[in-house]
């Protein structure tokens, strides 16, 4: 978990980064929470710390969810989408964050890895995963900001 000391209170530092992990075929994963069932998802997390750079949070976040080592792609697998968005917190996940927090701010990356990616869950965190082409995926997804980032990444795709 993201965290910093809020005078002996961990709580989650109110930035993050979502990243829509893909392959060349137009197929999205998806991973299910393991903490809501039939919550789809990208991959996400918050920063470690204050001044953690959006692009390590990213790297950090998806190994730890999914195990795939970003380091081991082309350099250019990783896409900073230059797009963030602020969404309200979902009231029942507040009391992670330090009293008064109500929104955070996502920044949105993409992830380009190879159709035979294998990915191993994070068991604590994910519960199940899914390859899905772009409208499936952005169908499934319970946040708004995830289905928005699928389509902005599919528009893309179909662009080249």
């Amino acid at each position: 978990m993201s965290i910093i000391d809020a005078g002996n209170v961990r709580v989650k530092i109110p930035i993050s980064v979502l990243v829509v992990i893909h392959n060349a075929e137009g197929e999205v994963l998806l991973i299910e929470r393991a903490d809501r069932p039939g919550f789809w998802q990208s991959v996400t997390g918050s920063l470690d710390f204050p001044d953690e750079p959006t692009r390590e949070a990213a790297i950090r976040e998806v190994s730890e969810e999914t195990g795939i080592d970003i380091t081991a792609l082309p350099a250019d697998a990783l896409h900073d989408m230059q797009h963030a968005v602020d969404y309200v917190i979902y009231p029942d996940w507040r009391y992670r964050y330090a009293p008064g927090v109500t929104s955070n701010r996502e920044h949105w990356f993409s992830l380009l890895v190879p159709s035979n990616t294998a990915v191993r869950l994070a068991p604590r965190e994910h519960t199940a995963f899914e390859w899905l082409p772009f409208a499936e995926a952005a169908k499934r997804c319970f946040s708004e900001s995830n289905t928005a980032a699928i389509l902005r990444l599919q528009a893309q795709h179909a662009a080249k």
